[in-house]
This record gives structure tokens, C-alpha cells and sequence, in this order.
């Protein structure tokens, strides 16, 4: 009914769809391949987030509503496939609000031989292409605010920010850090990753302008567990994410191949990370010990960047059918 009474709604579904065409064109220009990976997974992997949890009858298993296709996409990179990208559904069984959903649709592009700076790069060029391509300008209006997608971008510290509003130095444990936060925030519970994500979005709309979008890199390597470590600082990583309007919209790195360090990483992760299952994905370490190429791997939300694109204020509003708790009453539907 939203549909029929109200043509501007129609119009972004519309527009939704050619941005994602636009993309695939884009990676298909830059001779990316596109793939599909497995939705459903014995090892919830790949990201930090709490799974969907079901059951497969004929193997008589528990499986996962995938979180993310990371490690099936870097299996990919193992098998000789250079440069692959997969527009995925993806789930994790956390809160709805006007920037988050249960499901959701993701990109992620893998490219051997380069670095997280190349996916910089890649960023900057997408989506000021789509600023273009979409609204026909390089300055656009986001719910009051102008956004000039004009490269090149700024870069902020997530070490310095995080030191400076919690007192947190890099050589911190990520458990002295995560108590360190919720000291200061006065908080009883550990932190998911959603919160620490929440987090960043709140102190960077606190303390920096939104005028262009934002490159957040420098982030602390016990945050990253599957990407490699700066070679002059063993304490941070070689990732960013990328925020626009308050927005994160997007997630890279240049990836970890070295499949000793990386269970250890692991292990680590599933010490402070307590929405994952306490399981390794041995299979994708195996995989990494056939030899993994250097490699760089990006993702990017795509409601949130039709979102920003559109000028529309909630992610609801980019969904056609948004999940909504059921009514209470059967005969509430009735007309």
C-alpha cells in the first residue's frame, strides 16, 4: 500500500536497484568475478556478531545464518581466482534500529596482490562514481547535511580517538581496553562489537565534521583478527572503515595469510569476542596453509549506502520488507 499511495517510496526502490547494478558494472569493469559462497555454515566466521543458529535435518547438524562470506571468498584467493566480489545477504541476531537489521545486504571484493590502501582508493572511486552517476553531483544533501564526495578523503586515528576519550594505549590488552570503556561508560556487561561500532559512530559525529566522508584507520589489532599487522606497529593493523554522513558504510583491510598467526588470532578473538561460538575454523586455516596470496578484501553496506544516497533518514526506508515484530492479535490483519 506504502508502494501504491506513494510514488517517491517507489522511486528508491527503483534507484536501489540501479545502484547496485552500477556496482557490479563497476567491479566487472575492473575484471572482477562475481561468485556465490554458502549461506548456511557449521562454523559461524569471518566477522564478529551473534549468529542465527538452526538445524539441518539430513546431516542431523547445527548450522549458522552466515554473519559474513569472508573466509569462503579467501578460499577463492587460494584456488587462483584473483579477484572475486559477492553482493550477499547476510544475518546476525542483534537489534533493528534506524541504522541496523537482523538481514542485510553486503558487498565484499577480495583482490590478491594488493593492499588495503588500493581499496581505499577503490572506495573513493565507487562511490563518488555513484554520487554522480545517481544524483548527478559530487556534493550531496543527507538529512541536512552536505557531503562533498569530491576525492581525496580525510583519514582519522581510531588509536588516538580511542586514547584520548578512554585512555586506552595501543600496547592496552583487549581486555584491560574493554574494561577501560565500560568504566568510563559505566557499563556492567561486556561490549559486543555492534556497541564498540556504536561507539566509534558516536565519537565521530561528536568530533569531526561530516562535510566529506572519513577514512578511520590505525585500528587495534586484538579488534582485527583477520588482518594484518602494520609493519612498523605490531599493535595495530593495516584496515580501515569508512564513515559518511556518521554513517560506517564500509570495512577493509589488507588480509592476514600467515595461518600460524592467525589461529592464534583466533584464540584470542574468542577470548574477549563472547557472542561467537568457541570454535576455529580449522578448514579455512588448512586452506590458508595451501598458501594464500597478499590480498586485500573490502565490504560495503549496502542499505546504508543507499541510505546516504538517497537522503533517506532510516534503514527501514531502503528495505522493501523490513522484519517487523508480529502482532499481537490474528485479527489484526483482518480488513
Amino acid at each position: 500500500m506504502d508502494l501504491i499511495a506513494n510514488p517517491e517510496v517507489k522511486e528508491v526502490f527503483v534507484k536501489r536497484s540501479q545502484i547496485i547494478s552500477l556496482t557490479r558494472d563497476f567491479f566487472s569493469r575492473l575484471k572482477f568475478v562475481e561468485v556465490e559462497t554458502p549461506m548456511l555454515h557449521s562454523i559461524a566466521g569471518g566477522a564478529a556478531g551473534r549468529p542465527f543458529l538452526t538445524h539441518h535435518n539430513a546431516t542431523d547438524c547445527d548450522v549458522y545464518l552466515r554473519i559474513a562470506p569472508e573466509l569462503y571468498l579467501k578460499r577463492l584467493l587460494v584456488g587462483g581466482l584473483e579477484k572475486v566480489y559477492e553482493i550477499n545477504r547476510s544475518f546476525r541476531n542483534e537489534g533493528t534500529s534506524t541504522r541496523h537489521s537482523p538481514e542485510f545486504t553486503m558487498l565484499e571484493a577480495y583482490c590478491a596482490y594488493e593492499n588495503y590502501e588500493y581499496m581505499m582508493k577503490t572506495c573513493e572511486d565507487l562511490l563518488s562514481w555513484l554520487a554522480k552517476e545517481i544524483r548527478g553531483s559530487l556534493i550531496l544533501e543527507y538529512q541536512g547535511q552536505s557531503i562533498d564526495f569530491s576525492p581525496p578523503w580525510q583519514r582519522i586515528s581510531f588509536a588516538q580517538l580511542f586514547e584520548k576519550e578512554f585512555g586506552i594505549k595501543e600496547s592496552d590488552s583487549g581486555a584491560i581496553m574493554l574494561d577501560k570503556i565500560r568504566a568510563k561508560l559505566h557499563l556492567t556487561k561486556s561490549l559486543t562489537r555492534s556497541q564498540i561500532l556504536n561507539i566509534t559512530e558516536e565519537l565521530i559525529e561528536k568530533n569531526y565534521p561530516k562535510d566529506k566522508p572519513a577514512f578511520i584507520v590505525d585500528f587495534f589489532t586484538w579488534t582485527s583478527p583477520l588482518a594484518k599487522k602494520k609493519k612498523d606497529n605490531p599493535y595495530l593493523v593495516e584496515r580501515f572503515e569508512l564513515f559518511v554522513g556518521g554513517l560506517e558504510v564500509a570495512n577493509a583491510y589488507s588480509e592476514l595469510n600467515d595461518p600460524l598467526e592467525q589461529r592464534e588470532r583466533f584464540k584470542k578473538q574468542l577470548e574477549v569476542e563472547e557472542e561467537l561460538p568457541k570454535k576455529i575454523d580449522d578448514d579455512f586455516l588448512l586452506s590458508l596453509e595451501y598458501g594464500m596470496p597478499p590480498a586485500t578484501g573490502l565490504g560495503i553496506g549496502i542499505y546504508r549506502l543507499v541510505m546516504i544516497l538517497l537522503n533517506q533518514s532510516s534503514i527501514r526506508d531502503v528495505i522493501l520488507f523490513p522484519l517487523l515484530k508480529p502482532l499481537d492479535n490474528a485479527d489484526d490483519h483482518k480488513i
